[in-house]
């Protein structure tokens, strides 16, 4: 008889995309620099919004609802991330509104059970042009209402 691995939780809500933690994202402690939480946490989202089509290709009036900039953004760090390796985001929306969107994330262990850091980012799709707040796409829309957290 063989042990089996322990399953990870089941997501009832969100994504979870593997990240990976390299030796130069340490500081000098051997702790996961605190700015390197959101960089990872933007890789993620990055990859996830790439699979519904949304990319920066260099050209503003072309990048749609990549043209967004963040609002707000908050982090609270639970557990030290000691040594490089493979992790992972888990990553949901809060709020999808007409011009802005509130996402919530937890950097976690790859199978999604420990919780390093979670927090909260506000964005706010942006006119090419104006830089004015402008309406999401309805494809990025219909990505991210699969993405909501269920109300508790």
């Amino acid at each position: 008889m063989t042990a089996e691995a322990p399953t990870a939780p089941a997501l009832s809500y969100g994504r979870l995309i593997p990240v990976t933690v390299h030796f130069d994202d340490l500081d000098a402690l051997g702790l996961l620099h605190n700015a390197r939480y959101p960089l990872l946490v933007e890789r993620a989202w990055t990859e996830l919004w790439q699979q519904h089509g949304v990319r920066f290709e260099g050209d503003w009036a072309a990048a749609g609802d990549a043209c967004n900039a963040v609002k707000e953004l908050r982090v609270t760090y639970e557990a030290p991330v000691t040594r490089p390796g493979t992790y992972a985001v888990h990553l949901w929306l809060d709020r999808l509104g007409t011009t802005g969107l509130t996402y919530g994330f937890r950097f976690c262990s790859a199978d999604g059970a420990t919780t390093y850091a979670r927090g909260t980012r506000v964005l706010v799709r942006l006119d090419p042009h104006t830089l004015r707040p402008a309406p999401w796409s309805d494809t990025l829309r219909t990505a991210g209402r699969e993405l909501l957290r269920p109300a508790d």
